[in-house]
């Protein structure tokens, strides 16, 4: 944990500089304080896995890549369902359609369009993900499929990390109180800073079995559990406090 604090007397002098992390309150130095810095956390196990992707169809013609795109919009309802999972599950972005150029031909005529839309699941139930990125890798329009976890309540979280830096904050103001035979006062400032880490998306590719081609050996679908790292929401807090 880093401290810095400055301790101003009303006969007395000195008090520390401030690293360049640190924001002291603006306006002339607070008689009789004490200015702190402190880091608290809260680490909890994921309750929350996002599965995202894209669903992509390219067609001649815009309607033809809609309408296949949309089938392939069905299917993960489908794939849903069958898993025994709410449809409603899924949230599905809107459908964007954009033209496809040939730029090697000098008028830059259209030849065909593209239909791209994105889809998240967000599961409880983690021992159903292996399966449900299968299903979903295997459908025909599918791309660029990612795994993350997180936390269903955020803010919850981020509170508790809150209270665990002004816990720390107090506790190191009231040490330095006492050993400049002072008594700690009331809060009269605080500024704070949180911060979630990032737990990067797992890539989940197209099983080999959906990309292998016609006449080869299928390998068996993958369904290893998926390992979710612990979820940890970092605090940083600055507080001033009176000096008795």
């Amino acid at each position: 944990m880093r401290l810095h604090w400055a301790l101003v007397f009303s006969l007395v002098f000195a008090f520390c500089n401030l690293a360049a992390s640190q924001t002291q309150p603006s306006g002339s130095v607070t008689m009789n304080s004490i200015y702190v810095g402190a880091d608290g956390k809260f680490e909890s196990a994921p309750d929350t896995a996002a599965l995202q992707f894209n669903i992509a169809a390219q067609e001649s013609t815009a309607k033809a890549a809609y309408d296949k795109a949309a089938g392939a919009t069905q299917q993960v309802r489908q794939a849903l369902s069958a898993n025994n999972i709410d449809p409603k599950m899924a949230e599905f972005g809107f459908f964007a359609v954009q033209p496809m150029f040939d730029w090697k031909d000098p008028k830059h005529r259209v030849i065909g369009y593209r239909v791209t839309s994105s889809v998240s699941i967000r599961l409880h139930d983690f021992s159903k993900v292996g399966a449900l990125t299968q299903l979903m890798a295997e459908i025909e329009s599918t791309e660029n499929q990612s795994l993350s976890y997180t936390l269903q309540d955020v803010e919850a979280a981020k509170i508790k990390a809150t209270e665990d830096a002004m816990h720390k904050a107090h506790n190191e103001a009231n040490a330095v109180a006492v050993a400049g035979g002072r008594t700690l006062g009331q809060l009269l400032y605080a500024s704070v800073d949180v911060t979630q880490n990032v737990i990067l998306p797992v890539p989940v590719m197209r099983s080999m079995a959906a990309a292998a081609p016609l006449g080869a050996s299928q390998v068996a679908p993958v369904t290893e559990n998926f390992t979710p790292k612990s979820v940890t929401i970092s605090a940083h807090v600055n507080a001033m406090y009176e000096m008795k």
